[in-house]
């Protein structure tokens, strides 16, 4: 028969204090800090103050010139709101980044789909496509207008051939934002096809096992599953290249020289960039600047906004 009464042993062991080992408090290591130190460091000299600079700047006459810097408040920012030509670039950068992100982001999509399936040519595959994301700007932007150009650059010479016509004028002529924008996606597709090769890699090959065994063709499985859990990927690519698309800058400033018709403040930080080092106006630049990143900042965050939506 058995009862409920414990044995002295249980109940000495049950009475037992804690060990001192178990009181003792545990102390913090303050080790990890030294290793994030360095960054901090850089991150706040950098990065940072320059913010904070720049803010202050926005509210005064600060100049190239040395001359001594006075506060004057709004004016900087009025002068800016009421400025058409800040406007004007403003609007070319946005139609930039319409133009650009839609096939940087599909066809990065499509290339790593390409990739991901071929077996002996998938490391070629992986080098052609993100090799040129590793080329410097001006050595991208030097090849291109070579290949721009009119009488015996690359392009109109293989149209010809072609029976497409050659005599294309491409960065030459008055419109020539699609020309930036096809030497953009050329260059920075790379980035956003390494994205998506990543996230290929990370679905379960059971997924697409169980697909085939309900019979699913290529297209089903496609969309019914590889698009859905790509879900997260698809969103982090279109918010970094509608980022990068409006801080576009080394491209178009390098190509509107030698000739072209692009106009060297069609872009809106090449305008912030003439306002400060060309009219050497730094107050003004950085008033500008601070408005692109509350537009950068706008635009971020509705996206990431209709994402969620989506995906709740």
């Amino acid at each position: 028969m058995t009862t409920d009464t414990e044995t002295p042993a249980a109940a000495s062991t049950a009475k037992q204090p804690p060990s001192r080992a178990a009181r003792a408090p545990k102390r913090r290591s303050w080790l990890g800090l030294w290793f994030v130190l360095p960054f901090t460091a850089v991150y706040a000299v950098f990065l940072l103050w320059p913010m904070i600079l720049g803010l202050y700047y926005s509210f005064t006459d600060k100049s190239l010139t040395g001359r001594p810097v006075t506060w004057i408040g709004l004016e900087n920012w009025a002068e800016a709101f009421g400025d058409a030509k800040a406007w004007d670039s403003l609007w070319n950068t946005a139609w930039f980044t319409i133009l650009s992100t839609p096939p940087l982001v599909i066809l990065g999509l499509a290339f790593a789909l390409l990739a991901h399936r071929a077996r002996k040519m998938g490391w070629f595959l992986r080098l052609s496509f993100f090799a040129p994301f590793v080329i410097p700007v001006s050595v991208v932007t030097m090849i291109w207008v070579w290949m721009y150009q009119p009488a015996g650059g690359l392009i109109n010479h293989y149209l010809g051939e072609w029976g497409l016509g050659g005599d294309r004028l491409w960065v030459f002529q008055e419109d020539a934002m699609g020309s930036v924008v096809i030497t953009t996606v050329w260059w920075t597709l790379g980035f956003n096809f390494l994205l998506y090769l990543a996230a290929l890699q990370t679905i379960p090959t059971e997924v697409y096992e169980a697909a085939d065994i309900d019979g699913a063709n290529p297209l089903q499985k496609l969309w019914s599953i590889t698009l859905p859990l790509l879900k997260r990927t698809t969103a982090l690519v279109i918010v970094l290249q509608l980022i990068n698309s409006l801080r576009i800058f080394d491209q178009y400033y390098l190509m509107a020289g030698g000739g072209s018709n692009l106009s060297p403040e069609n872009v809106f930080i090449q305008y912030i960039y003439n306002a400060g080092f060309v009219g050497f106006r730094v107050g003004y630049a950085s008033a500008l600047s601070y408005i692109l990143f509350v537009f950068i900042l706008i635009v971020a965050l509705v996206q990431f906004r209709l994402l969620s939506r989506k995906e709740d």
